[in-house]
């Protein structure tokens, strides 16, 4: 099967002027319309804006079966631009954390049917990320408590890497756990089969495309990282060889649906759940040049700033970047990790990148788009709700602005030039978060956002601001480490200190 599978291309207007009116309203305003609010098409989407929703675990989909309230959710948060869904298993033995969705079963199937619809009628396309933990997982999770299939025998190393049982009531390090498989070579062409039918379903569920995890120490992760990937036949040692799987896995999913709905997701520098890589250039300029041949819709990859627990971290953008994957595929590009608004808008500007894929902070503003548009105060999520089997609480309850906001917010601007301020940027104080000494929505570090920036990225940080932009998920939220990031080579100095003696888990 090489076509799109489910006749959903016409059934909404991915195209035409019609969806692009829906969210880049400020110039009819008098305002210029930011880079992120400007259109893209992707292959045969039409996107009306440049922001991409995360796929973010939620631990909601009881028994491994999406509910109801998540056609709520993902409905709450399309806009138009594209849409991807929490990391979903191919299969019973791809679990590895309590309450994620499958799409191995035809109940999950049909349960996918409504929450794919809702998106639809909210004019975005949505795209099903397909996930197999690998060794990130722990017998409790298998079938009859058999090891965990991996490339490798190698538990995760670090009593940071943690994993619930599936009824989320204990916890324990994966190195203290039972260790994984290492898979034979006759096994292997039944993991790849898992990715090509999790594929199939995806489309007869009504999405529109799917996107391949290869990231985050999951099981493509751990073909393709030398920390992890200890081989020595045709599936470990050489680049090539380790690349294989994935590339393997990408066939198998290209000739299923066709290459114009798949994406993959990749994260070169992250070093979560111990995969490694010394120098990630040679493994992922050879694996994009193998990619490019598929022609794929687009290439989804994660920041260096996103460090090995998910924190982020101070790096040297001369030494890590993913300029240079940028330049060397031929799919659309999307980045991840560490975005806001500020440097979201850089990112695009500067052709760092073509799309970016935002997560927690469209949590808590399901009209995230329609903020960052007006530049509008941002609601603070609650990380306690993150990871949780609630349907209600922390997941379809966050607030939306006012429809009379920008006209509210006119007026209260237009206050302000009697007490000698304009446009809301004073020397004390902030209508939108804007001041020398102090600023509205959460941002009171004693500097101002010009000072803080470098390179022309903001480096505002909250006082619990770490992202996370994928689907790696922890149960345990209690914990956060470094706050915000360094981004686009700001210095250590140039950010403000905050305490980060915990790690996030």
């Amino acid at each position: 099967m090489t076509g799109h599978g489910n006749g959903l291309e016409g059934s909404y207007p991915h195209q035409g002027s019609e969806l692009k009116g829906t969210i880049s309203q400020a110039s009819r305003h008098g305002h210029d319309v930011i880079s992120l609010m400007k259109p893209f098409s992707l292959g045969k989407f039409d996107l009306p804006h440049r922001m991409v929703y995360a796929p973010l675990t939620r631990c909601r989909a009881l028994g491994g079966v999406p509910q109801p309230a998540a056609a709520e959710y993902y409905s709450q948060r399309a806009t138009g631009g594209l849409m991807l869904s929490e990391a979903t298993c191919v299969t019973i033995e791809a679990h590895g954390y309590p309450n994620v969705p499958g799409i191995y079963t035809q109940e999950q199937i049909e349960a996918w049917k409504p929450i794919v619809k809702a998106v639809h009628n909210k004019k975005s396309p949505f795209f099903l990320q397909l996930w197999h933990t690998g060794r990130a997982s722990s017998v409790d999770y298998q079938p009859g408590g058999k090891p965990m299939p991996s490339s490798t025998n190698k538990p995760i190393p670090g009593k940071e890497y943690t994993i619930f049982t599936p009824d989320g009531s204990k916890q324990a390090a994966f190195q203290d756990m039972p260790p994984p498989r290492a898979v034979a070579v006759s096994e292997i062409p039944g993991l790849v089969d898992l990715y090509r039918v999790g594929a199939r379903n995806s489309m007869k569920a009504g999405f529109d495309g799917v996107e391949i995890h290869g990231a985050h120490g999951y099981l493509i992760d751990q073909f393709l990282k030398e920390s992890i990937n200890d081989r020595t036949d045709e599936y470990g040692g050489s680049i090539e060889n380790r690349c294989r799987f994935c590339i393997e896995v990408v066939k198998a999913v290209v000739d299923e649906v066709g290459a114009d709905v798949v994406g993959i997701r990749l994260s070169p520098f992250t070093e979560f759940y111990g995969a490694n890589e010394s120098d990630p250039y040679p493994l992922y300029n050879y694996l994009l040049r193998e990619l490019n041949k598929f022609n794929l819709l687009y290439v989804h990859m994660v920041e260096p700033r996103i460090g090995r627990t998910m924190n982020v971290i101070e790096v040297d953008s001369s030494k890590k970047s993913l300029k240079t994957f940028k330049k060397l595929s031929n799919a659309a590009f999307i980045a991840a990790g560490g975005y806001d608004r500020e440097n979201g808008i850089v990112a695009i500007e500067s052709g760092h990148t073509d799309l970016v894929c935002y997560g927690r902070p469209w949590i808590a503003n399901p009209d995230l788009p329609r903020r960052y548009e007006l530049d509008a105060p941002i609601t603070k999520y609650d990380r306690s709700t993150f990871y949780s089997p609630n349907q209600v609480k922390g997941y379809t309850d966050y607030p939306f602005l006012p429809e009379d906001y920008e006209t509210n917010q006119k007026s209260q601007d237009n206050g302000n030039v009697e007490n000698g301020t304009a446009n809301g940027h004073a020397e004390n104080g902030a209508a939108n978060g804007r001041a020398k000494n102090g600023a509205a929505n959460g941002h009171a570090n004693g500097a101002s956002l010009a000072d803080q920036v470098t390179a022309g990225a903001s480096a505002v940080l909250d006082k619990d601001g770490c992202h996370l932009e994928s689907a790696c998920s922890w149960v345990n939220t209690e914990i956060c480490a470094l706050k915000k990031y360094a981004d686009f080579g700001i210095k250590e100095s140039r950010l403000p200190k905050v305490n980060t003696a915990q790690s996030e888990k």
